[in-house]
C-alpha cells in the first residue's frame, strides 16, 4: 500500500449495542420497564427511551437516545409488555461507544504494509475502495552451472536437477515479487555475462543461484564487475550456510548471487535478500510477532561468525523446546522440514541449555 489510510469519521457513528437484549436508562435501577419499541437493524431507533421504559435491540443495533445501558435478554424477566432486569443495569454496559474503533483522523493502515485480509477488510469499512499500491517488481532468476539439468529429466554422474530456480521464485512471490525465469547460464564467462546483461534491461532486480565460490570458478562477481558500476559490493559473508554470497548493484539494479547449495541459497534469501526485495515490493516492514523456546541442548557457533541454524520445535509439557538439525548446505529437505531457524550471533557463539531464544519462520 502506497498511501496512508485515514479515518474519515468515527466508526462506529453512532452508539451500538454489544448484545441482544434491552436498551434501558442505568439510573431506573431494577425497577420494571415499559417496552416502547423495538430496534431493527439497518434502520435508526423509532424513538427515544424515557424514564421506566425499555426498547428490544439487537446486537449491532443503534443504542436510542436516552438509554445507556443495555440489559441481555437472558438477564432480564419479560412479561405483559414490561421487562425487569435481573439486577441494577450499569452505566455503559454491552454498548459501544461512539468512535471506539476509529476517531476521526486517527492512522488506521501507515504505508508500506502488504495488503492482507486484515488490511482489505477495514479499507472496505472505510469505503477505501481504491488506493495506490507499489508494482510488483520484476526480478529475474538465472542458474548457472553445466552441471544443472531439468527437474523432469533423470541425472546422469555429476548432475543435479536445477531446483534452486523453483525454491527462489516462491520465495520471491512469498515478498511479493514477480519472478521471471531465464535460461540457465553455462560456466562460460561470455555466456554469463550476456545472460545478465539480458536480465538487466528486462528486470528490476537480479538474482543468480550458483558460480560464486571465492577461486577460480567465481565467474558471477567477475561477469557482474565487467559489466557496471557499482559492480560487487560484497563478496563472500561470515555466516554459515552462505558464504560465498554476493551483494552488488547494475545501475542501481540490485544483483543478489546466492550459493548454489539448495539450503544455503535459500536461507541466505530468507535473512539477507529478502529484506531487499520487501523494500523494493514497498514494504515497510512485515508484521509477525517473535516466537520464543527454549534450547533443549546447547546450541555452538563459531566465535567472529553467524549461524543460522534450522531447528524444529517441539512441545515439552507447557514448554516449547527446539531441536537442532544438522547443518547440511547441500541438502534440499533440511529446510522442508524445519519449523523455523535461530541465529546465533558472532559475539555470542554458545547459547545454553534451556535458554530461551528466538525462532524465527520461513515467511511467505
Amino acid at each position: 500500500m502506497a498511501r496512508d489510510a485515514i479515518a474519515d469519521a468515527p466508526y462506529p457513528a453512532h452508539p451500538r449495542s454489544a448484545m441482544d437484549g434491552f436498551a434501558v436508562r442505568a439510573e431506573d435501577g431494577v425497577g420494571p420497564r415499559a417496552i416502547v419499541g423495538e430496534v431493527r437493524m439497518g434502520h435508526a431507533p423509532p424513538g427515544a427511551v424515557g424514564s421506566g421504559q425499555a426498547m428490544r435491540i439487537p446486537t449491532g443495533g443503534a443504542v436510542p437516545e436516552g438509554a445507556d445501558s443495555v440489559v441481555p435478554v437472558e438477564d432480564a424477566d419479560e412479561r405483559d409488555g414490561s421487562v425487569v432486569p435481573g439486577e441494577a443495569p450499569q452505566r455503559g454496559y454491552a454498548i459501544t461507544p461512539t468512535g471506539e474503533d476509529m476517531r476521526r483522523g486517527d492512522l488506521i493502515l501507515r504505508a508500506g504494509i502488504r495488503l492482507d485480509a486484515r488490511a482489505l477488510g477495514v479499507l472496505a469499512t472505510l469505503g477505501i475502495t481504491a488506493i495506490p499500491v507499489w508494482r510488483r517488481p520484476r526480478v529475474a532468476i538465472i542458474s548457472t552451472g553445466d552441471e544443472l539439468i531439468d527437474p523432469d529429466k533423470v541425472p546422469g554422474p555429476g548432475q543435479i536437477r536445477d531446483s534452486n530456480r523453483y525454491g527462489i521464485a516462491a520465495a520471491l512471490r512469498g515478498v511479493g515479487a514477480e519472478p521471471v525465469h531465464h535460461p540457465r547460464a553455462l560456466d562460460d564467462p561470455a555466456k554469463l555475462e550476456a545472460a545478465i546483461e539480458r536480465a538487466r534491461a528486462e528486470s528490476d532486480a537480479i538474482v543468480l543461484s550458483g558460480g560464486s565460490s571465492v577461486g577460480v570458478r567465481d565467474l558471477v562477481p567477475r561477469a557482474i564487475d565487467r559489466l557496471g558500476k557499482p559492480g560487487v559490493v560484497v563478496h563472500g559473508l561470515r555466516v554459515r550456510p552462505g558464504k560465498p554470497t554476493v551483494l552488488a548493484a547494475l545501475d542501481e539494479k540490485p544483483v543478489i548471487g546466492l550459493p548454489g547449495n539448495p539450503m544455503s541459497a535459500l536461507m541466505i534469501f530468507r535473512t539477507i535478500a529478502e529484506p531487499i526485495f520487501r523494500r523494493l515490493t514497498g514494504e515497510a516492514e512485515p508484521r509477525g510477532v517473535p516466537a520464543f523456546a527454549r534450547a533443549a541442548t546447547a546450541l555452538v557457533g563459531r566465535p567472529g561468525w553467524t549461524w543460522f541454524v534450522p531447528v524444529n520445535v517441539e512441545i515439552d509439557g507447557v514448554e516449547r523446546k527446539i531441536k537442532q538439525l544438522p547443518i547440511r548446505s547441500s541438502h534440499t529437505s533440511l529446510l522442508a522440514r524445519a519449523d523455523g531457524f535461530v541465529i546465533i550471533p558472532e559475539d555470542r557463539p554458545r547459547i545454553e541449555a534451556g535458554e530461551a531464544i528466538e525462532v524465527h519462520p520461513f515467511l511467505q
